[in-house]
């Protein structure tokens, strides 16, 4: 008869036994390290692959919880540190190692080696940011450096607070694309309200920046404000770019 698990539901006895043991207690053909050495970490589950990030003893429940609890990748990601930390099996040192993880991760889907991505659309940025953005408790204020093909060369966080027009210094929005030789900019901000809707601030400082990159010969393409599951063009709408 199958056992009942708070966790995994109807296992056979030998799984559940499994998932209560340190990986490595596994039969060695069964640990996912070995399973990933052997068949390649596309092999493994998203549970298996969590544990190993996460370790300790009973890494598989620990893992298996977290995926149910809080959810997916995409919501691991924007979990917050002390969620992670708090939940069952989980303690300071392996949420800062799963919080490491998946920001590699991330960082690898922005810049992707060779293949960096291209903008084409305001929705292209909004895709690499508004999944952590979004959930911002503070407004964080960030330049998307471009080369000359619209190519992300980097993205640095400028100014975190509020974004008032009298505080932001227009200079340090251009500090590191000046020195990557970037061709143009987007600056992106957060409304932790969740309220896209920009303020008359956002237009402010909208208008300063692009004239500061008219000045620096560094094009702005766009200032991006994201809410919750949603974001507000500014050049599409006119506002701090001028007449469309």
């Amino acid at each position: 008869m199958p056992t009942q698990h708070p966790l995994f539901g109807d296992l056979p006895a030998r799984s559940k036994a499994l998932a209560e043991q340190p990986l490595t207690d596994w039969p060695a053909g069964e640990r996912p390290a070995t399973r990933l050495r052997t068949q390649g970490a596309a092999a493994l589950a998203d549970t298996e692959l969590l544990a190993l990030v996460v370790g300790g003893a009973t890494a598989k429940l620990t893992a298996e919880q977290l995926l149910t609890t809080i959810g997916g990748w995409s919501a691991l990601q924007r979990a917050s540190f002390e969620e992670l930390a708090a939940s069952p099996g989980m303690n300071l040192d392996r949420a800062t190692r799963l919080k490491a993880t998946l920001e590699i991760g991330r960082r690898m889907l922005l810049m992707g080696g060779e293949e960096r991505m291209q903008i084409r659309s305001p929705s292209d940025v909004a895709q690499l940011l508004m999944v952590e953005m979004g959930h911002l408790d503070q407004e964080h204020l960030r330049v998307v450096c471009l080369d000359t093909k619209n190519r992300v060369q980097k993205i640095v966080t400028i100014y975190i607070g509020s974004l008032n027009s009298s505080l932001v210094r227009i200079g340090e929005i251009f500090k590191e694309a000046i020195r990557l030789n970037s061709a143009a900019i987007i600056i992106v901000h957060n409304h932790p309200s969740g309220d896209p809707t920009p303020s008359p601030d956002d237009v402010t400082v909208t208008r300063q920046i692009v004239e500061a990159g008219k000045l620096l010969d560094i094009d702005v393409l766009d200032h991006l404000v994201i809410g919750q599951g949603r974001f507000v063009s500014m050049r599409e709408r006119g506002l701090g770019f001028g007449k469309k």
